[in-house]
């Protein structure tokens, strides 16, 4: 409250200052007690104010970005805590399942059912210890971009099989943190929810190379979907989930975020094996 009342008070102070500093200026030049180093005076005074509102909004910004920055770190860098916490609980109950698998060979009989029962207890103790498959997000330097893709990934629906990739654990960007996660989040999110049932494989990749973050997002899409489909994700109003002309904003605001930071934000179309993928890539 302080400090809305300091700059709240700034503010009138600057206006006032203006306000009188161009009045006494007409009233010199009209009553025709003009002097010029008066008039140099309150031209100073006048630059001096403006300068002051300039740098108070800059100043502003800066707190707004920063307070915007210091929001996302808590949001998404508390799941990843929560990341860690849970693989280094599950380490002892790891050790237990190696001991378990070493020692099962005691307990049958021949060659044949102990590769099978090995077989059994890997795979179900692997379904279990799900989450170190995120693992890789853990070493990024960019922790809020891990927390937030990690809480992306976790809250998905049950049916959808993520796959991560991190090609280089140094991340650097270009553009501000909270930009980023907009940025990313608005794929993120489009890539969650075009999957189904039996569309439900997503791959992310995650690099970064001349100081520039690499994002890549791969969602299983519909066999039958068209480039001249996806050359209009980024149209204005465009949306393939709605005719209303309320959606496909997102991704349009991305891309002009990318490019006034220049970068860019490409889109395609890839087969693997049997299955076709849409893909968006940033880069900036």
């Amino acid at each position: 409250m302080i400090n809305w009342a300091r700059k709240f008070l700034y503010r009138i102070f600057c206006g006032i200052a203006l306000l009188v500093s161009v009045y006494l200026v007409i009233d010199f030049l009209t009553s025709g007690t003009f002097d010029y180093r008066v008039f140099l005076m309150f031209l100073l005074m006048v630059i001096v104010v403006i300068w002051g509102i300039i740098d108070w909004r800059n100043n502003y910004l800066m707190m707004q970005q920063k307070e915007k920055e210091l929001k996302l770190y808590k949001l998404y860098v508390e799941p990843l805590e929560e990341l860690v916490k849970d693989i280094r609980a599950k380490q002892h109950e790891y050790d237990n399942h190696i001991n378990a698998i070493l020692n099962m060979h005691l307990t049958v009989d021949t060659y044949e059912e102990l590769v099978k029962q090995q077989s059994n207890y890997i795979t179900e103790a692997a379904k279990e210890n799900d989450s170190r498959r995120y693992l890789p997000l853990l070493r990024i330097s960019d922790k809020v971009l891990a927390g937030f893709l990690y809480s992306k990934i976790v809250r998905s629906p049950s049916y959808i099989q993520t796959e991560v990739v991190v090609k280089n654990l140094e991340i650097i960007s270009g553009i501000s943190e909270h930009l980023l996660i907009e940025i990313i989040g608005t794929l993120v999110d489009n890539a969650y929810e075009a999957c189904d049932e039996t569309f439900h494989h997503i791959l992310i990749e995650v690099d970064s190379e001349n100081d520039k973050i690499e994002f890549l997002i791969k969602n299983q899409t519909d066999n039958n979907i068209k480039l001249e489909t996806i050359g209009k994700f980024f149209e204005k109003g465009f949306s393939t989930k709605s005719e209303d002309g309320k959606r496909g904003l997102g991704l349009l605001r991305a891309k002009k975020i990318c490019e006034e930071y220049g970068g860019e934000i490409t889109v395609g179309l890839e087969q693997i094996e049997e299955k076709k993928y849409v893909w968006f890539k940033v880069v900036v």
